[in-house]
């Protein structure tokens, strides 16, 4: 769905120039074309002079809009209004006429041209005009409920004037299209794939509902048993508009030409390196020299364990090691060793089919690098210790490295209680790497397909305006939680962003029946019983097996 292009000052020209040591986004439906890495070679600005030069758009600075910003410009295209050839599509079908309005897409195609309602207004609060009727869509007073486990019992009021603007774009849209929209934390992280598949499976009820769920073995088979709506059948969302591709849930929930699940909005950067800075200075390291390698292409494998043969000490010595090079929980590190080495588990070919991809050269590579990894640098941990013992090695000052995500440093997070002085790179990338790879793992937003096409469609049509860029705010980074978590000013700036600008997805979430976790990732680690060539060896006949019902 498109509207009129409003040229404004945005965070989009600064982003690209801060991107410049990451090149082009990658495609995910193939192998990942190789960019070359440029060198940043100026030092990092005063975040408060970034964010001026942003307009305030982030909530820092004196000068942040108070109010919906003016465009300064307006293309003279109007997607508001059909071309002079536009022939209307989107008019409900009736279903006396036409059956059974369930088996179809709601996406009629009229032989007659209706009148064409024109609207000259420079306005970027333009309704989309139906016409047929030359008013504003209906959607007949429509309630949808997002089931968000994440959502406040109730909607926290605007803190900036982006949520103001935000807050006023979507109640007009409401008021205009007769819809409300409302997300309610129902279930939780744990039971978001269950929930699902019981309610597709019951036949759905009265509610309208737009599910949120999370990469699980439940959703992938959800996926795959036809449990969720074909988003690519409803002439309302068009994925390729910038707020779906700067995510690619589409991409990742994509089969057979058809998508069963969105995202909007930038997508959260990933998992990165989180290194101490007092351990580093104490070992005679520069703490800036690691964000000073990442902006000159530098911060490779060889370098981060070159570090790390450094600092890893036994400070008493009295025979144990003191302070490590790292920690980490394994699958965490291990997928980030093949994804930086410019590998993956499982790929798509031309044809949109998955490929075993576990044994390509450059994988294994990844996986026999991170075994001795772990045995050279990784922390003797106590029996028994949980997974996530890693985060608390990192807290006491006890490891120097520590791969994780990034949300780990929000406010209220693991890493706010942290004493010592810390900072956030990309993983270091292999020797079959020509850049710095960023996985996105975001949660996906569905339809559930026992819907008919009708509910179906006002749903989506919904959704897609709910979710739209703000007028005046096209390109907006939410950066909030960054700015006013423990990242330091190079991390915000040359990390972060670029991060969230630029990214990848990896398709071995989608093949139901391969538990990663249990079956294969923990196998790896400080101290396996078990080579990497004995772990492909024990997995392959169930793992293609696993991919070939997934392409069925």
């Amino acid at each position: 769905m498109k509207r009129k292009t409003i040229a404004t000052i945005l965070v989009c020209g600064l982003c690209v120039s801060m991107l410049s040591a990451c090149g082009e986004e990658e495609s995910s439906s193939s192998r990942r074309e190789k960019k070359s890495n440029k060198n940043k070679t100026e030092s990092s600005k005063d975040l408060d002079e970034v964010f001026n030069e942003l307009g305030g758009l982030f909530g820092r600075g004196e000068d942040k809009p108070a109010a919906m910003p003016e465009p300064t410009e307006t293309v003279e295209e109007d997607y508001n209004q059909p071309d002079e050839d536009y022939v209307a599509d989107t008019q409900p079908l009736d279903p006396d006429e036409t059956g059974d309005i369930e088996s179809e897409a709601w996406d009629p195609v009229y032989e007659e041209e209706p009148g064409i309602v024109e609207d000259e207004q420079d306005d970027p609060f333009v309704p989309l005009v139906d016409p047929w009727t030359g008013k504003p869509y209906d959607l007949g007073g429509i309630e949808i409920i997002v089931r968000n486990w994440m959502a406040p019992e109730e909607p926290d009021p605007p803190h900036s004037a982006y949520e103001e603007s935000r807050y006023e774009w979507r109640q007009w849209a409401m008021e205009t299209y007769n819809f409300t929209i409302k997300e309610l934390p129902i279930g939780d992280w744990y039971s978001a794939p269950q929930d699902y598949t019981d309610y597709v499976n019951s036949g759905g009820d009265d509610n309208c509902y737009v599910f949120m769920v999370r990469e699980d073995e439940l959703t992938a088979e959800a996926l795959n048993n036809g449990l969720m709506y074909d988003l690519a059948s409803f002439d309302c969302l068009d994925f390729t508009e910038s707020k779906f591709t700067n995510n690619k849930i589409h991409e990742l929930y994509g089969k057979n030409e058809k998508i069963y699940a969105m995202n909007a909005g930038f997508a959260e950067p990933g998992v990165g390196m989180w290194f101490n800075k007092r351990i580093l200075t104490e070992a005679g390291i520069d703490p800036e020299s690691i964000y000073d390698m990442q902006a000159a292409g530098t911060w490779t494998w060889e370098a981060w364990t070159d570090i790390m043969a450094k600092v890893q000490r036994d400070i008493d010595n009295d025979g144990v090691t003191d302070i490590y090079g790292m920690d980490a929980d394994y699958s965490t590190a291990v997928c980030q060793a093949v994804y930086s080495n410019d590998a993956e588990f499982v790929g798509k070919d031309e044809y949109g089919k998955y490929v075993y991809e576990f044994e390509n050269p450059e994988t294994v590579e990844a996986l026999e690098w991170i075994v001795d990894v772990f045995d050279d640098y990784g922390m003797e941990r106590p029996e028994y210790a949980s997974w996530n013992y890693c985060n608390e090695a990192f807290l006491n000052g006890q490891v120097a490295f520590l791969p994780a995500e990034a949300y780990i440093g929000y406010p209220g997070s693991l890493l706010e209680s942290m004493v010592d002085e810390i900072g956030f790179v990309m993983f270091p990338k292999g020797p079959n790497a020509d850049d710095y790879v960023n996985c996105w793992n975001n949660n996906a937003f569905v339809i559930p397909d026992c819907y008919d096409a009708e509910k179906a469609w006002k749903i989506a049509f919904a959704w897609n305006l709910y979710t739209d860029e703000v007028p005046g705010y096209e390109g907006y980074m939410e950066l909030t939680n960054y700015l006013a978590g423990v990242f330091d000013d190079r991390a915000v700036e040359e990390t972060i962003i670029p991060m969230m600008n630029k990214g990848m997805v990896t398709y071995h979430t989608m093949i139901s029946w391969i538990d990663m976790e249990n079956e294969f990732l923990y196998e790896f680690g400080r101290n396996m019983n078990m080579k990497v060539s004995d772990i492909l060896d024990k997995n392959r006949n169930n793992f293609n097996l696993s991919i070939n019902h997934a392409n069925q």
